[in-house]
């Protein structure tokens, strides 16, 4: 109940916002403040008994009881006022072995001084009138057990379940009942969305069988090359069937075809034979069967007179060619229908001469590499796309897509300087709007608790945002000198954070914000600030001088981090010194984006020169692997319009995100992201998985596995936003 008014009370104040109340809303919140009620929070209402019986407030507490009574008890039924009167004497004694135990006799004598006239005929308090006279009065047997710390537990669990159970059984107004069904509507939303992440997996455990099954069956040899044959062999493939069930159909054709094919359509001069010489001819006696085993060409020779054989008799004996072809013609589309028939003979460019026997075996293997090249259902496959949403509510190309640590929430900055807080799971909606009349350049979640979230501008400054309460808590001024901050990283401890400030490009009075990265490397610092005390703690020392960091990152508990600069330059530091423990040529050119690996042995980057590298932290500027990617990747990133008219943008956010296990990396991509294998440097990036579903260059990506299906974040220059859900499929 008590998040259903306080649910209810930023409504009502957002509507008085709305209607332009705002002295209705004034006296709202002065009453609001004064709710002696706490808005049916029972464990504020005992935090104010407890407040009084501290302050020895007598006066105070009786009247804080009398109003409980006269609102809330007064309405229950008369077989729990005995329970009521109970729970009173239970405060007021209360109050009394509080002023006893602060050695404050004097509020023990005026406790029974002005409760006498109302205590001396209760049974209950006879006793009690002795207490202040007693010297020990905690060695007393009459009243050692309340003196007890079990007790005054007691008496408050039993005080705070009697007013939650009243809370739940009070009859609520229209106004407040709605919030029970948008919880029960959202419960069952959410009960939806498990069942069809539930049916997508199954439907995708089940596709690749049934794949696998279509890739690997081997059809006859007939029909993998039935459409290469020519009209006669066609006559003598249809004869061999229905009539000779004796020869291998294998071996017959691996002596056949390489000659056939040299003179398709042509027959061999040579006496007519009778129909059945030519049955004969075509059963075959042992020794005719071993000598096309053995692949004898004067044999190969004899086996073309049948087919000639075959002609005559049928054009004699009345049976129609056409209507065999046309039989045979139509069985031979509906096998080669199939999608490993169809592939097998695409993926087949082998020159008829030099065709043999192991041809169906090398079809079927090309075909399944081909599958898993573009990322179809084979059995390798990792991922299955389950679904793949679009959130459209940005109006501009995309700088950053962060989701926080909880996976439950998304922070998306367009170059507008917009930022928009949106929930996925289980509807796509927007929570909350950011605008902000300077330029907002960079964002980052903040650890604990995940519902701040840091915002750097171009004007030197650096906000903390609670996306809950919807407002700004602090502004913090960084540096006045370098006013564009470009890089934010939360410590996972959530103490700190650390930013850099970089200057104005050269050519700041011509370029826009969003290239203004480009012009070079600039002069920059990096800064520890405190989250707590909002101030500075320290400046890094950039060796060999003050450059601009582009991107950031902690390992997994703090205690290192990692930075990309403009010069090039990758720079670890031990933040429990607060020193540069390693710094190494990376790139040519700038460092764009930097992250740890899975087991933070290695750290990966991806620089202007286009190369993601992987580097080990433990011999310096030591490559582990290299790979090469193409400018969709890397950036500048350009989006064509009409008239010649070209947006280039250089990347701000991350480019490239892993899995939960460190084995798969996504990375942007032209239409969509692409998702890799992470392999050895000599056998290269093997591509596993293409999201799509952009229609524009994607400029910024990211990974949450938090939930049970991995979330992949694909961000773009139009503004949209796809996410894709994915079941991982364990080996």
């Amino acid at each position: 109940m008590a998040a259903a008014v306080e649910r209810t009370d930023d409504l009502v104040r957002e509507y008085l916002i709305y209607r332009g109340f705002n002295s209705t809303l004034k006296h709202l919140d002065s009453e609001i403040k004064a709710d002696k009620e706490k808005g049916f929070r029972v464990d504020k209402i005992i935090d104010q008994l407890q407040h009084l019986i501290q302050n020895h407030d007598l006066a105070g507490l009786k009247e804080y009881w009398a109003y409980l009574d006269r609102r809330l008890f007064s309405r229950l039924e008369d077989v729990y006022r005995p329970t009521v009167s109970k729970l009173r004497t239970s405060l007021y004694r209360f109050y009394v072995i509080h002023s006893v135990q602060s050695r404050n006799p004097e509020k023990t004598q005026e406790f029974f001084q002005r409760q006498a006239l109302e205590l001396q005929g209760q049974p209950e308090w006879r006793e009690w009138f002795a207490l202040p006279f007693i010297s020990t009065p905690e060695q007393n047997p009459v009243f050692s057990p309340y003196f007890s710390r079990q007790w005054a537990d007691t008496f408050l669990v039993s005080l705070h379940n009697f007013l939650s159970v009243l809370f739940q059984c009070m009859p609520l107004p229209a106004l407040l009942s709605f919030d029970s069904e948008v919880q029960k509507i959202t419960g069952l939303q959410e009960e939806n969305e498990q069942f069809r992440q539930m049916l997508f997996a199954l439907q995708g455990e089940s596709r690749p069988k049934k794949d696998e099954v279509m890739v690997h069956h081997k059809l006859p040899p007939y029909v993998q090359h039935m459409d290469r044959l020519g009209d006669t062999e066609l006559d003598l493939v249809y004869s061999q069937r229905n009539v000779n069930m004796t020869t291998p159909t294998r071996n017959f054709f691996s002596t056949f075809l390489p000659q056939a094919r040299r003179a398709p359509g042509k027959t061999t001069p040579g006496p007519q034979s009778s129909p059945t010489q030519a049955s004969l001819g075509r059963k075959d006696s042992p020794a005719g069967a071993q000598s096309v085993k053995a692949k004898d060409p004067p044999a190969a020779k004899d086996l073309k007179m049948p087919t000639v054989s075959a002609v005559t008799v049928d054009s004699a004996t009345g049976h129609p060619r056409t209507r065999r072809v046309h039989d045979h013609e139509k069985e031979r589309k509906e096998l080669l229908s199939k999608p490993s028939a169809q592939s097998s003979e695409k993926k087949t460019d082998l020159d008829p001469d030099t065709q043999t026997e192991a041809l169906p075996d090398q079809t079927d293997s090309t075909n399944q590499t081909r599958v898993c090249d573009v990322g179809g259902a084979g059995v390798e496959q990792p991922f299955i796309k389950l679904s793949q949403e679009e959130y459209g509510e940005h109006h501009s190309s995309i700088m950053h897509c962060r989701v926080d640590c909880s996976g439950r929430k998304v922070a998306s900055l367009d170059v507008d300087g917009v930022v928009k807080v949106w929930a996925f799971n289980p509807i796509m909606q927007t929570k909350a709007t950011i605008m902000s009349k300077s330029p907002l350049l960079s964002l980052e979640w903040a650890a604990k608790p995940d519902r701040l979230l840091l915002l750097g501008s171009g004007v030197g400054t650096v906000r903390l945002y609670d996306t809950d309460a919807k407002k700004s808590l602090y502004e913090m001024s960084i540096d006045t000198v370098h006013p564009r901050i470009l890089s934010l990283a939360c410590s996972p401890s959530g103490t700190s954070f650390v930013c850099s400030a970089a200057a104005q490009a050269a050519n700041s009075a011509v370029a826009t914000e969003s290239d203004a990265r480009g012009s070079g490397p600039v002069s920059g610092h990096l800064l520890l600030w405190d989250t707590k005390t909002v101030k500075q703690q320290l400046q890094f020392s950039l060796e060999p001088g003050p450059v601009a960091i582009n991107c950031t990152a902690f390992n997994h508990n703090g205690n290192l981090l990692v930075t990309g600069a403009a010069d090039g330059m990758i720079r670890l530091f031990d933040m429990q010194r607060y020193e540069s423990a390693l710094s190494w040529k990376a790139h040519d050119g700038e460092v764009y984006s930097v992250e740890f690996s899975y087991d933070e042995n290695t750290v990966f980057s991806i620089g202007e020169d286009g190369k993601f590298v992987q580097w080990n932290i433990h011999r310096c500027g030591v490559k582990q692997s290299e790979y090469l990617l193409s400018q969709d990747a890397v950036g500048p990133f350009v989006l064509s319009g009409y008239s010649g008219y070209k947006q280039v943008q250089v990347p701000h956010g991350r480019l490239f995100a892993f899995d939960s296990e460190g084995q798969h990396v996504l990375t942007c991509a032209g239409n969509g992201g692409n998702i890799y294998r992470l392999s050895k440097a000599d056998v290269g990036l093997e591509s596993v998985l293409s999201l799509g579903g952009h229609k524009a260059p994607v400029v910024t990506v990211d990974w949450c596995s938090a939930m049970d299906c991995g979330t992949c974040l694909t961000a773009s220059m139009d503004g949209k936003i796809k996410l894709s859900t994915l079941l991982a499929q364990k080996p």
